[in-house]
């Protein structure tokens, strides 16, 4: 929904006409300033995974444009959101740390009692990125080969069946809390601090299967692995025999887009900066093959949009962890 705002009073027009000239140079100064220095890109999971390697790579483009370099610091644990309260109450906004916003950053205020910040105030949103290719993928030699399989097995041994994800409360762990609920089957959750250790896991027989974003592409690719379903709209050019939840009969798209955010109250000026950095490293032709290696597909939003996206996906989290009745604590 867009807002077209009507003629200015001619109070509220003068104002602004006044104002304008004393903002401008404002605003000019602190692009011309920034950066002086080294920007942090926090990733809130361990090194190797898949958010971890496109982010590095965004960030080695992204020095490019903005003359400084871009460091990325691992901050993994709580499910990837060990780092929004540093972002939210104690890291300046100043441009030089930002991280990566993603919906479990969005989702954990609902599922505690005493939430540490609110997605759509504590942040400054500077754009949105891209998301992951979902999908559920157990061990080559597993007698389970197709998700009927999963289910029935499932059935006639209930809570026996176990599956990794990196982190209570991600978007995958609500998935399959969600599949478990329609078909009313047990799994046993054992979520990890990221989707590489889940993998680990799988292949070493402690673990029946992983539903997490596609670490586990390789793995099948190399025959090491045989993945059941994959989690988006439509099936994955890499794998054109798997079949989506939706093919499956559930009208359930997983993608869990993700994107860039700082502390709050940042300078417009500074975000532009940085929206502008980040976007041309995004299309990239570099950055392009680095995503494509792990299906990532392109879900870009400009500043403006990143942060109504964050709003209606607020809304949406709160719905759905009321629904399942899913705490932390």
């Amino acid at each position: 929904m867009s807002f077209k705002p009507g003629p200015f009073p001619r109070r509220t027009a003068l104002a602004a006409a006044v104002a304008a000239p004393l903002a401008a140079p404002r605003l000019a100064g602190a692009q011309a300033a920034f950066p002086t220095r080294a920007v942090r890109l926090i990733v809130p999971w361990p090194p190797g995974g898949s958010s971890d390697v496109q982010l590095r790579n965004l960030a080695e483009m992204a020095q490019r444009h903005l003359g400084q370099p871009v460091v990325i610091e691992n901050r993994a644990g709580a499910g990837g959101t060990l780092h929004a309260i540093h972002m939210a109450r104690e890291a300046r906004p100043d441009g030089y740390t930002v991280g990566q916003m993603h919906l479990s950053v969005v989702r954990r205020p609902f599922l505690v009692r005493q939430p540490q910040w609110d997605s759509t105030t504590d942040f400054t949103h500077i754009i949105g990125l891209t998301g992951w290719l979902f999908g559920i993928a157990v061990r080559a030699d597993s007698p389970i080969r197709t998700f009927q399989d999963l289910l029935a097995e499932a059935r006639r041994r209930p809570g026996e069946l176990s599956y990794s994800t990196s982190g209570i409360a991600t978007t995958n762990h609500l998935a399959m809390e969600d599949i478990s609920a329609r078909e009313r089957v047990e799994f046993t959750h054992v979520p990890f601090r990221g989707a590489t250790e889940g993998i680990t896991a799988v292949l070493g027989g402690q673990v029946t299967m992983i539903a997490d974003s596609s670490t586990w592409a390789p793995h099948v690719e190399a025959g090491r692995m045989r993945a059941l379903c994959v989690w988006s709209a439509e099936r994955a050019p890499r794998f054109p025999d798997v079949p989506t939840l939706r093919e499956l009969g559930y009208d359930i798209v997983v993608t869990s887009n993700y994107g860039i955010s700082g502390p709050p109250r940042m300078d417009p000026g500074i975000v532009r900066i940085l929206h502008d950095a980040f976007k041309q490293a995004l299309m990239s032709e570099e950055n392009t093959r680095v995503r494509n290696q792990f299906d990532m597909p392109t879900v870009y939003l400009d500043s403006e949009q990143y942060r109504d996206f964050i709003v209606q996906r607020a809304a949406y989290e709160r719905e759905i962890v009321t629904r399942l009745g899913i705490r932390m604590e």
